[in-house]
């Protein structure tokens, strides 16, 4: 597995153009990240390489990723938040 980003690399990742994301991803990755296994971690990663209105339609519940295991980080994230 490829080696995974540093957290603070992480931080400025988490930073979108995007309000909406910036208040559900930079949390997530102070409260939540170290919880996930290796390989949640590496998709952490593939979810922060998408592009911003993809993310703001899965995250706000306008569609669905067609990878399941993206969604399924997407819907942790949100469940996170409704706590």
């Amino acid at each position: 597995m490829a080696e995974l980003m540093s957290k603070a690399r992480l931080r400025w990742a988490c930073r979108r153009g995007m309000l909406e994301l910036d208040v559900l991803l930079a949390p997530f990755v102070e409260q939540g990240y170290d919880g996930l296994s290796e390989q949640q971690k590496a998709e952490f990663e593939q979810l922060l390489a998408c592009d911003d209105p993809d993310l703001f339609a899965w995250f706000m519940g306008h569609a669905k990723s067609n990878r399941p295991e993206l969604q399924a980080l997407v819907d942790l994230i949100v469940q996170r938040v409704r706590v």
